[in-house]
């Protein structure tokens, strides 16, 4: 059975630093007919499960730890028993939501998943908050970036725990270098390229934050 993207939008809110925003996040499913990891948690378990559609989750994967990327993680790993797993640099965010309970694994840089017989490749790529990491899938073209890339450019890093030149940094080395091609699917808004943006790294740098 071949790999695939399966996408769902929630909507809920964003909070930190005293703040709260209303989102809208994308769910993003990889997985074949049977097997199938889900990247992020956002909002409501039961539209995560709607895109999951009835297959074993083998992981949940946290982009980061934001609350509007983790807020139903542990409920989620609860409904499905598949671990959450997140880079340790994000556990001070994590705790921000969840102070008493523990992601169910961790990722690493260089690590590589195997979802349905295909590799998922964790990139850390801090600057958005410490532990980001995104997830790069060579067989399907993509990469997907929470919110650390997005159409336009690089996620917000205004509040605590990120850092402007960190992010900037992660984007130019670790995922602006891959394929032109590959299709950046995000943690908010609309799907862009590696080659769409990649033009725009100085326009960035500019404006800073």
């Amino acid at each position: 059975m071949s790999t695939r993207v399966d996408h769902g939008v929630t909507r809920g809110t964003f909070s930190l630093d005293g703040e709260t925003f209303d989102v809208d996040n994308n769910v993003w499913v990889i997985g074949d007919d049977e097997e199938c990891v889900v990247v992020d948690a956002p909002h409501d378990v039961d539209k995560v499960l709607e895109v999951v559609a009835g297959r074993r989750v083998r992981a949940i994967l946290a982009t980061h730890a934001h609350d509007d990327h983790v807020r139903v993680a542990p409920a989620l790993a609860a409904a499905t028993g598949a671990p959450v797993l997140l880079h340790p640099d994000d556990l001070v965010v994590w705790r921000l939501t969840h102070p008493d309970t523990d992601p169910g694994g961790e990722l690493a840089d260089g690590q590589v998943l195997d979802i349905a017989g295909t590799g998922l490749r964790v990139l850390h790529t801090p600057g958005h908050s410490p532990g980001a990491c995104c997830f790069h899938v060579p067989e399907l073209g993509a990469v997907f970036t929470g919110d650390t890339l997005f159409r336009g450019g690089p996620g917000a890093t205004g509040r605590s725990f990120s850092d402007f030149d960190t992010i900037v940094g992660s984007i130019s080395r670790r995922l602006l270098t891959l394929p032109a091609d590959t299709v950046v699917h995000t943690g908010h808004g609309d799907d862009t390229t590696v080659g769409a943006e990649a033009p725009h790294l100085s326009d960035w740098l500019s404006r800073g934050r």
